[in-house]
């Protein structure tokens, strides 16, 4: 690992500060598994992918971590570890997609260090952007070596130049729940919903998300679910150990009296560069009665999966989960 400048501020406004000051040569840290103990430590470089000379660590600044309930629903600080979301009581009880998403990432020991705002922000697994002999698309090359490559986990959904999966299970499920990310910059504060936090390879192929190098997530807000709220959370993974999901399915939804869906969101993880909102199977659930509906409207994630040379399982196996996940919330 190639030395770095390491910088504990006590303030947002000095975090700020210093990652303004840095550029393109500063990053902010949180737990670090990933950018310490992955990025760093393997030395894979290039223009999507800089090795920074200073980190700037957040988790010395108090006023990022903690959990509160209040009238408009969750405020979690971005450096509250994963372990923190997932014994949180009242999380628990409002919004256990979220501490079951939680509780599905790495290890005991990595969900102790690990922060939300740093397993929302990690950068992708993909094996070809990490392995220092591809100078792919997304470290700044000319080429997505997954094309004619190793595809098996690669997405299904919305690549296009660059067909990475996103890799935060907590960002699906927050997806999910209707969040936001509250982010602070030398501007000033901004509120981004979930719903326009992460974009595609073909708005930034560089990037994953809307947040800036010199701008640091403060919180995620998570609004009260509306009363009766369905929940559930599954995840497949290769190994049935510390892995990243081959697709995850979220949802949170409302029914009437009748059973008939009211309102709600599905998502999925692992099928696309982003955590993946399925409208499709929303559209198809709409005003019908869910139990009855519910494996024809999964089987509308046909109609948007467009699968690579090896990766067409996973289209079988996102239909199967999303049915399985709705019907688990309706218990």
């Amino acid at each position: 690992m190639k030395s770095f400048e390491l910088y504990e501020p006590t303030t947002v406004q000095d975090a700020v500060g210093m990652l303004d000051k840095f550029g393109a040569t500063g990053k902010a840290v949180g737990g670090g598994s990933d950018l310490i103990g992955g990025i760093m430590k393997d030395w894979v470089t290039g223009k999507g992918m800089p090795i920074p000379v200073q980190v700037v660590d957040l988790t010395t600044i108090p006023d990022l971590k903690g959990i509160k309930l209040s009238s408009d629903g969750a405020h979690i600080g971005a450096t509250t570890t994963l372990t923190e979301v997932i014994e949180h009581a009242d999380l628990q009880n409002t919004y256990p997609l979220l501490t079951a998403a939680a509780l599905s990432i790495a290890s005991p020991l990595i969900r102790n260090f690990g922060t939300l705002g740093g397993n929302i922000n990690q950068r992708p697994r993909c094996w070809f952007f990490r392995g220092e002999d591809f100078n792919c698309y997304k470290k700044g090359g000319d080429f997505c070596y997954s094309v004619t490559g190793d595809n098996r986990y690669h997405a299904i959904i919305g690549g296009e130049l660059c067909y990475i999966v996103h890799p935060s299970d907590t960002a699906t499920a927050l997806l999910a729940l209707n969040a936001s990310a509250n982010l602070s910059g030398p501007q000033g504060n901004r509120t981004v919903p979930f719903d326009q936090y992460f974009h595609g390879p073909r708005e930034d192929v560089l990037t994953e998300n809307v947040l800036k190098p010199n701008e640091v997530m403060t919180e995620v807000i998570i609004p009260t679910p509306a009363q009766g709220t369905k929940m559930a959370w599954t995840k497949l993974k290769d190994r049935q150990v510390y892995d990243f999901a081959l697709v995850s399915v979220a949802a949170a939804f409302t029914v009437d009296g009748s059973g008939n869906w009211q309102d709600g969101r599905i998502t999925l993880g692992g099928v696309a560069p982003v955590p993946y909102r399925a409208q499709v199977v929303e559209d198809a659930l709409k005003g019908k009665n869910v139990q009855q509906t519910i494996k024809q409207a999964a089987a509308q994630i046909r109609t948007v999966a467009r699968p690579m040379s090896l990766n067409a399982y996973k289209v079988d196996i996102a239909q199967g989960l999303i049915e399985r996940t709705v019907l688990q919330a309706l218990g």
